[in-house]
């Protein structure tokens, strides 16, 4: 049974009409005619009532038209299975981190599908805590986050960092000078998520400097952190390089702190035994992590040229090896270049799920 034969009769069922079905499959009427033919000859049965004036199914024509779809939707799915199986093509699902859906991952998926074409991708945007319990569960196949898992069962690949700086609007008047810690607890603090790295250092840093309790806000979107703080709600600690437009239009305008944070590292982490295509989509994700910091160079912040440079040489590591790897220590920051280290929030075609 030709497959072609039975997608040319679903849909002269669905468009009851020759010439639309030939403009449809790219191909004459002559050739329609014929294959729906075929198959009347092949089941010894007329598919079609030919007294009509649209192509109109015969009792005959309305049951094999179920069967034709279930055969028709089998092939297909053994198609992507097949091309799943030779590691180019089938679903791959990857979980990211939002401060990563603000950078560089557009690019990243331009990039995949350049390079696979027939390759599915799904899409889950959410914190690392929860990508890491999805990860852990076989939900998802890749993710890229900010934690090394340290477990032999998976690979843990550097990606980058970003530096972490204050930032607030200039509607709050606190550019220009210096300022401590003691200050901004005067505004409310917007963090991420509790338990996240960002926060756990958020609350060192105050208990550190400030004797009395600090309001601190607990944000689990990037994108809802970024609107309070241009809105003129609080102050945060947040990477430059995912807010650089904000900081061009002038809505937000990095903050002279001194503080202790570290940069935020970047970390793409897949079960050794899992996907075929994690590793391959893993290094793809590390040349574009570099190439985004590269690019931005100054604007980063506070990024300087060894660090960058050490991450280049991690990344450029084949995770063909398949064998897991632990980020270097981050290094203390140099005073009056702030960072962090985070566990940030919630992002067809890709098919994306989002978490509020």
């Amino acid at each position: 049974m030709n497959i072609r034969f039975l997608e040319t009769f679903i849909w002269l069922a669905r468009l009851q009409n020759f010439r639309l079905t030939a403009e449809k499959l790219h191909t004459t009427q002559a050739a329609v005619s014929s294959r729906i033919a075929s198959l009347e000859e092949s089941f010894d049965v007329r598919l079609f009532d030919r007294n009509s004036r649209s192509a109109t199914l015969t009792p005959a024509g309305r049951k094999m038209l179920a069967y034709a779809e279930r055969i028709v939707n089998l092939g297909e799915e053994m198609r992507r299975e097949v091309e799943g199986a030779s590691g180019d093509g089938g679903l791959i699902r990857i979980g990211v981190v939002e401060s990563i859906v603000h950078s560089w991952f557009p690019a990243l998926m331009a990039r995949v599908r350049e390079r696979f074409p027939h390759l599915e991708i799904e899409v889950t945007s959410d914190t690392t805590i929860h990508l890491v319990q999805l990860l852990r569960a076989d939900a998802v196949d890749l993710i890229l986050q900010t934690h090394a898992l340290n477990d032999r069962e998976f690979a843990d690949q550097p990606l980058c960092e970003f530096p972490m700086r204050w930032v607030a609007s200039p509607a709050l008047n606190l550019s220009g000078r210096p300022v401590d810690l003691t200050r901004l607890a005067e505004f409310p603090v917007i963090s991420f998520s509790r338990h996240s790295g960002p926060h756990i250092a958020l609350e060192r840093e105050f208990a550190r400097a400030v004797e009395r309790p600090v309001r601190i806000n607990c944000i689990s979107s990037v994108a809802a952190m970024i609107r309070l703080v241009a809105d003129g709600f609080g102050v945060g600690v947040l990477p430059p390089a995912i807010i650089q437009r904000e900081l061009r239009e002038g809505a937000l305008e990095v903050l002279d702190v001194e503080s202790g944070f570290i940069p935020l590292p970047l970390v793409a982490s897949f079960r050794l035994q899992s996907h075929p295509m994690a590793a391959r989509i893993a290094d793809l994700a590390s040349k574009e992590a570099r190439a985004f910091v590269l690019d931005l160079g100054p604007n980063l912040e506070g990024a300087v040229s060894h660090r960058v440079n050490d991450t280049v040489e991690v990344v450029d590591e084949p995770s063909s090896q398949a064998r897991p790897t632990k980020p270097s220590r981050p290094r203390a920051a140099r005073p009056g270049r702030p960072g962090t280290s985070e566990t940030p929030a919630k992002p067809r075609s890709p098919r994306v799920t989002r978490k509020p």
